[in-house]
C-alpha cells in the first residue's frame, strides 16, 4: 500500500521503519523539511517528503503528531478522498499538550480528532509504549505476542488498520467504534500495558471512563518526577510499564 506518515517522533519513526520493511511504499514528513529528515528514519526504504506530499495520493495516511498539533495539520486533509484510511496515533496529555476544554469535559479523544479533520479516522498505535513498538514485535502466532488496540467506525478502516498493526509485529485487538475508543485512552487497562490478545480481552471492559483522567495524570506525575520529564530520551521503559500496570489495571 501507499502510506504517508506525518510526524517522526518515537511512534512515527518506528512505523516508517517497520512498514517500509514490510514492503509498503512509505513516505514520511517531519515538522521541518525533507532535507532535515533524520537519515535513520529512512533506513528501510521510506522516502522523505513534505507534509503536503505525505497526504497526497495515498491509500493510508498515518497521523503521528502530538494531539495539540492536530488543528495545524488539519488543512492538509481538505483534499484527501474519503476512501483513504486515516489512522491517528495521538493521545491527550494535559501536562504536555495545550489544554483542550472539550476533552477536559469528557469528549472522546478520537471523536475530537475526527471533528478537527472533518473526515472518518481510525485509532491505533496510541496505546503501545514507544520502546515496545520498536523492540517487542513478534511473528504472528508466536506465544506472548503483544496486542495493540484499534478502533474504527468503517469496516474498510478497521480491516486496513488491523493488517498494518499486524505488519508491525503485533496482534490487532478491535475495541469497537470511535465512540468507545476511550477504552484505549491513557488511564485505561489497555493503555501501554503490553498485554497479549487474551489478556486484553479480559480487561477491556473493566475500564471506567470517569476515572481515566485521574489515573493518567497520576502516572504522568510519577514518571515526570522519576525521569525529569515525560519525553526523556533515556526513559526507563520497564519502570513506565510497571507503573501503568499498577495504576491502570
Amino acid at each position: 500500500m501507499k502510506i504517508g506518515i506525518i510526524g517522526t517522533g518515537y511512534i512515527g519513526k518506528t512505523l516508517a521503519l517497520k512498514l517500509a520493511k514490510a514492503g509498503h511504499e512509505v513516505t514520511v514528513a517531519n515538522s521541518r523539511s525533507p532535507e532535515n529528515m533524520d537519515k535513520e528514519v529512512l533506513a528501510t526504504g521510506a522516502v522523505a517528503v513534505t507534509a503536503q506530499q505525505a497526504a497526497q495520493d495515498k491509500d493510508v495516511i498515518i497521523l503521528s503528531t502530538p494531539l495539540d498539533q492536530i488543528t495545524k495539520v488539519a488543512p492538509l486533509f481538505a483534499e484527501v478522498q474519503q476512501s483513504v484510511t486515516v489512522i491517528d496515533t495521538s493521545n491527550y496529555i494535559p501536562a504536555r499538550d495545550s489544554r483542550i476544554e472539550r476533552l477536559e469535559a469528557g469528549q472522546v479523544e478520537s471523536l475530537w480528532v475526527q471533528e478537527q479533520l472533518g473526515r472518518p479516522i481510525a485509532k491505533a498505535w496510541n496505546a503501545v509504549l514507544a520502546y515496545s513498538l520498536a523492540a517487542n514485535g513478534r511473528p504472528a502466532g508466536e506465544p506472548g505476542r503483544i496486542a495493540i488496540p484499534i478502533a474504527a467506525d468503517r469496516e474498510i478502516d478497521r480491516e486496513i488498520t488491523k493488517r498494518l498493526v499486524e505488519d508491525t509485529g503485533f496482534d490487532a485487538f478491535y475495541t469497537g467504534s470511535l465512540e468507545n475508543s476511550w477504552r484505549q485512552q491513557p488511564g485505561a487497562p489497555a493503555y501501554c500495558t503490553d498485554l497479549t490478545i487474551e489478556e486484553l480481552s479480559k480487561v477491556i471492559d473493566t475500564a471506567e471512563k470517569e476515572r481515566l483522567p485521574k489515573r493518567r495524570d497520576f502516572s504522568v506525575q510519577i514518571i515526570t518526577e522519576r525521569m525529569n520529564g515525560i519525553s526523556n530520551k533515556n526513559a526507563d521503559w520497564d519502570f513506565i510499564l510497571r507503573i501503568n500496570r499498577t495504576l491502570y489495571m
